[in-house]
């Protein structure tokens, strides 16, 4: 239970830091322009005891957005398809997240609007703070110049939490580490409900 519930919580905070570009004016550069890894804590009233760091580390090049938390599983998001597939190792399996998975906090509509509210130091980078507004839900993000999230939280669906960068490191990410792992068995449903096995993933 105590895992399923750590999967279900790891999935939507990685869920803050995706975000697609749309067509207003005053809007933040939502991923970053170059490659880094950022570990982050979650905060908030909501947040567990003794849940691990989550790292999200970012292939540019590519649009390839990888997240882990240990001893839970790792996922990796594209972003310019709009798909991805998460991996849980202890149990062999991987599943595939469709675009309609993906959309977890305010951000993402092409309809969201965005303000600014100052700006802060987080991890010992500058960032601006934007307030985003996406129907009922909302939230605050603290971002680079160059895209990377350093801050967020927000309520979707009755649900809030959020994270806060500790480490950033700016270095190029190995590509294989976004690639699909071979041998796993496919899987459907999110954790903690029973899997609808296929054939094994490719």
């Amino acid at each position: 239970m105590r895992k399923s519930f750590a999967m279900r919580r790891y999935l939507a905070l990685a869920g803050l830091l995706l975000a697609a570009p749309a067509a207003a004016q005053d809007r933040p550069q939502l991923t970053p322009t170059r490659d880094v890894a950022v570990t982050y804590r979650q905060i908030g009233a909501s947040a567990p005891q003794g849940m691990p760091p989550i790292v999200i580390a970012w292939n540019a090049a590519s649009g390839l957005m990888r997240s882990e938390m240990a001893g839970i599983g790792w996922s990796v998001v594209d972003m310019r398809a709009g798909r991805g597939f998460l991996v849980m190792e202890q149990m062999r399996t991987i599943m595939d997240m469709p675009a309609g998975q993906l959309a977890v906090l305010p951000g993402q509509s092409p309809k969201a609007s965005f303000r600014r509210e100052g700006t802060a130091t987080v991890a010992g980078l500058p960032c601006t703070i934007w307030f985003v507004q996406d129907g009922p839900s909302q939230g605050r993000a603290c971002i680079t110049a160059d895209g990377v999230t350093l801050r967020a939280d927000g309520t979707h669906q009755g649900q809030s939490g959020g994270l806060e960068a500790t480490q950033v490191r700016f270095a190029p990410q190995d590509p294989a580490r976004f690639q699909r792992p071979q041998g796993y068995q496919a899987m459907q449903g999110m954790p903690g409900m029973p899997p609808a096995a296929r054939q094994p993933g490719r």
